[in-house]
């Protein structure tokens, strides 16, 4: 039974049965198609606080217009699936928009954006037992290491026992890494090709077999050092978007990193899903096509 999206809160209220009954039904494909590639829209932004796009503050609350452009991305030729928090998953499924697609449980996502405690990064979300009960296929987890925040080492011991988790159960988990450091009070990611090769080293030593462990990588400030960069591990890497000011750029950024070999795909969020320019169409396929 595939709903609408003004159906969804309805049967959220009478019959919350439903979301297990449609993950239950759901059909499942490998994690890698016969392209070799993966092309997964992201999602998981909201449940951080993080709901802006450009000056837009609030761009993403509005949870029917996510869906829409959700349903859009997951219907275009090549788009692999989705990463999310089960909050938004859980109504994909009941749209019946999770066919055939590749569903990535986010992980943690208690270090709210802005907060005191960002860098003690909780998990909040998809434990790894909900992630196999659903059927879902990945999860994902996100490591930022502050040195000068004690709250990182929490981050990375619990980061540690989710890919114990993970690989107990067979389960791929993308492990998102960042050196940090606060300016002016914010965390910012450092983009330079000596702090992404720490961050590399650093998680793909996380837990006790890195068997089940993919990296998702942003491109350092320098496109050029990637390659470099990306010989610190043999773990497979997908590449994340982020929000972007100049999309031509991106496009060509991206298009370069995808060639080195240790690169199987994208993970790409708000850029395409609320694209500066044109429709969430034209961005997808913009994308896929750098596949």
């Amino acid at each position: 039974m595939k709903l609408s999206i003004p159906e969804l809160t309805t049967v959220r209220a009478r019959h919350p049965e439903a979301v297990a009954e449609a993950a239950a039904r759901r059909t499942r494909r490998p994690l890698l198609g016969d392209s070799g590639r993966l092309m997964i829209v992201a999602a998981d932004h909201p449940a951080r606080g993080a709901l802006g796009i450009g000056d837009r503050r609030l761009a993403m609350a509005d949870r029917a217009g996510l869906l829409e452009r959700l349903c859009v991305a997951l219907s275009r030729p090549g788009v692999d699936g989705v990463l999310a928090t089960a909050d938004i998953l859980e109504d994909l499924l009941l749209l019946g928009a999770l066919e055939n697609k590749v569903v990535m449980g986010s992980m943690n996502r208690g270090g709210l954006a802005g907060a005191s405690f960002e860098m003690d990064d909780r998990f909040t979300g998809h434990r790894a037992e909900d992630i196999e009960r659903l059927g879902f296929d990945a999860g994902k987890l996100l490591v930022r290491i502050d040195y000068d925040d004690p709250g990182s080492l929490a981050t990375l011991e619990a980061s540690a026992r989710a890919v114990d988790a993970m690989a107990a159960r067979r389960l791929p988990v993308f492990v998102e890494p960042f050196i940090s450091r606060r300016v002016d009070g914010r965390v910012r990611n450092d983009l330079s090709a000596e702090a992404v090769t720490r961050s590399i080293a650093i998680a793909s030593g996380l837990g006790g077999t890195s068997a089940y462990t993919w990296l998702k990588l942003p491109v350092t400030e320098n496109v050029d050092d990637m390659d470099e960069v990306l010989r610190t591990s043999t773990l497979p890497v997908v590449l994340l978007g982020g929000e972007v000011g100049d999309q031509e750029a991106a496009y060509e950024r991206w298009g370069k990193a995808l060639r080195l070999p240790t690169v199987q795909g994208m993970v790409v969020g708000r850029s395409l899903l609320y694209p500066a320019e044109g429709s969430v169409e034209t961005a997808v396929d913009t994308a896929v096509g750098l596949l």
